[in-house]
């Protein structure tokens, strides 16, 4: 935990002195091992992020005066379209993705995906915040991205991607494309990745005809989360 997530209703004092008694707190004295004056990076929720000065901590809470004078990290202007992956490698790429910065994700549907991942709890909003939150705390923003759940392709592909691309140079992650992905084009991009095994020839041509280009990171095929972070990194 590099950032400590604040809420509004963790404050006791206006805005100047927070109280914290759950999770938070066993991570402050038994990983952190911080004690009486030592300073910790914390961050309000969609908010400023700024320094806590502990003036209590025990067992039972830890309480900090607080200065948030600090914008969060720019976000990365990056919309990521992904399929729906094996719920216990979406948590992992979903908490990599709000790492990274990135604050718009679409989770899709693709043949390879198999039905019953829709019905995860991990898709359940409260357990997504709890995954997006995880990323904030190891990227040391504060920001919650955005997760729009959209479990039927044609349709998705047909009547709402040529508006959320607008602006954007678009690409979709094929491991058999002949263009590789480029580095560094410093403009803001949507990027579609498949399933475990990629999206099928129809879906890549779906895509295309919506205006996106088919690129590979290479002769080596990579996990999901392992192919987003490449791509991303190339890309911006």
């Amino acid at each position: 935990m590099n950032l400590i997530i604040l809420f509004k209703s963790d404050f006791i004092d206006g805005t100047k002195r927070v109280r914290i008694q759950d999770h938070r707190l066993e991570h402050v004295r038994k990983v952190n091992r911080s004690s009486v004056g030592d300073e910790l990076r914390v961050g309000l929720i969609n908010g400023n992020i700024g320094v806590g000065r502990i003036t209590l901590i025990n067992e039972k809470r830890v309480e900090m005066d607080v200065v948030l004078d600090r914008k969060p990290p720019a976000p990365l202007p990056v919309t990521l379209v992904l399929a729906m992956v094996r719920p216990r490698v979406f948590k992992r790429v979903i908490t990599q993705a709000s790492a990274m910065g990135i604050k718009r994700i679409i989770v899709i549907n693709s043949y390879r995906v198999e039905k019953s991942f829709w019905k995860s709890p991990a898709l359940e909003k409260e357990s997504l915040t709890k995954y997006l939150i995880m990323g904030l705390e190891q990227g040391q923003d504060t920001i919650v991205p955005e997760v729009l759940i959209r479990p039927l392709f044609k349709p998705f592909v047909e009547d709402e991607l040529s508006d959320i691309i607008k602006g954007t140079l678009t690409f979709v992650a094929h491991p058999y494309a002949s263009e590789q992905c480029p580095y560094n084009i410093g403009q803001p991009v949507t990027l579609a990745v498949g399933p475990e095994g990629g999206f099928i020839p129809y879906e890549i041509k779906k895509l295309i005809e919506c205006g996106f280009t088919a690129v590979h990171m290479g002769e080596r095929t990579l996990h999901v989360e392992s192919a987003i972070s490449g791509m991303v990194s190339r890309l911006m």
